[in-house]
């Protein structure tokens, strides 16, 4: 047996479950959720809880476990993004958003590559996978120039991960760099996800080997099993939905609580019929939300864990399920910030979790473009296209 092949045997065996992490991220809200405040103020999470998030499996919950990664199955990484989110939607969203780029560069570098990154201490890969910059050939790799926005974790992570196009093929490929090559961008004035510090960066004809790089359509993992074949866009539902259903339900816990704590005083919602049934038609948007997306992704895992290939329909219901679940999470907000008065107004959690929907709904797996591509292929309209990434091709 290699050397190689004695490292991963020991990390396999040491990893935990999809119940491990899940049980220690659900052990971490009261620290996350402490800490949400401050992580909005500061454009950064902070490090007592960056540090348990990695302790506890959450960042390498997608990385095979043949290098010490969790390897969860789609449901039961959503599971765990969904209890962070809860807790902080900023750390969910970071926490998902360094869970992707580092599991998938683990699935897809050859593997001599990623063994020698997963040694990395405390690796963590953040970056921009869209909108790609120029990747010029060169002997033994390539070199890489841009500018790139919206690197959620950058400021908790050792490595980049973003996209450039080969400057004589038109390929797009991912490249992982080391953050000590990227120039920050401090610019992340938003109005919510505040606490993701998702700046812009660049590069300028930094040099990248091929073998720290792979093609940005990958489906055949080097590393890993049959988690990574689904391709890097199917895995936004699992990523942005478990996000919005975790910060949806946050939202309307908050509000029943405030609502509460008025219970008898004139004029508050808790002695409203209107507000009853404007709360539970809120609940059942979440829920039928929810039902959807994990019913989606039921199906999608029988089909991927018996080898089989997901199928145009299937991928279609996945992001027309992301899409439903990120508008019903507006919804929600919508109403929450409405009903819960002067403490969704000022500065509190109600407050926070409202502006953080804003900036949830602008990511681009739930554009109107999704969902009108979603249609046409569901009736029929788009034969012989496939989704590459966002779109139809």
């Amino acid at each position: 047996m290699t050397e190689l092949a004695d490292r991963q045997l020991t990390a396999a065996d040491s990893t935990p479950t999809g119940p491990d992490v899940r049980a220690a991220v659900a052990g971490l809200h009261d620290l996350v959720d402490s800490h949400g405040a401050d992580n909005d103020a500061n454009g950064r999470i902070a490090e007592p809880v960056v540090e348990q998030l990695y302790a506890s499996g959450a960042v390498y919950a997608l990385a095979p476990r043949a290098l010490g990664g969790g390897e969860l199955r789609p449901r039961e990484l959503m599971d765990v993004y969904r209890t962070l989110s809860y807790a902080d939607p900023s750390t969910g969203w970071v926490t998902m958003a360094l869970a992707l780029s580092t599991g998938l560069a683990g699935a897809f570098f050859p593997a001599e590559s990623a063994a020698e990154l997963f040694s990395t201490p405390r690796l963590g890969i953040a970056g921009q996978g869209t909108r790609a910059g120029k990747a010029e050939p060169v002997d033994g790799g390539y070199r890489i120039s841009g500018q790139w926005s919206f690197a959620s974790g950058i400021k908790h992570a050792t490595h980049l991960h973003t996209a450039a196009a080969d400057t004589r093929t038109g390929e797009v490929r991912f490249f992982i760099v080391p953050v000590e090559e990227v120039t920050f961008i401090e610019n992340w004035d938003v109005l919510g996800l505040r606490g993701t510090g998702s700046i812009d960066y660049t590069l300028s004809g930094t040099f990248v080997p091929t073998e720290r790089s792979y093609p940005s359509l990958s489906t055949a993992p080097v590393t890993g099993g049959s988690l990574y074949t689904i391709g890097i866009g199917n895995f936004a539902s699992i990523n942005h939905g478990a996000w919005a259903l975790g910060t949806g339900r946050r939202l309307l816990d908050e509000l029943a609580a405030a609502v509460r704590a008025k219970s008898g005083r004139p004029g508050s919602p808790g002695e409203s019929p209107a507000f009853h049934g404007q709360y539970a038609d809120a609940e059942l948007k979440l829920r039928s939300a929810h039902a959807l997306l994990y019913e989606v992704w039921e199906e999608i895992e029988e089909q991927v864990y018996a080898g089989r290939p997901m199928g145009i329909r299937l991928e279609t219901l996945n992001r027309a399920a992301l899409h439903n679940a990120t508008w019903r999470l507006q919804e929600v907000a919508a109403f929450a910030y409405a009903s819960g008065g002067t403490d969704a107004l000022r500065s509190g959690t109600l407050q926070r979790l409202f502006r953080d929907v804003q900036g949830g709904t602008q990511h681009i797996s739930s554009s109107p473009a999704i969902l009108q591509s979603a249609g046409r292929q569901l009736a029929g309209l788009a034969e012989g296209q496939r989704w590459v990434h966002f779109q139809l091709a």
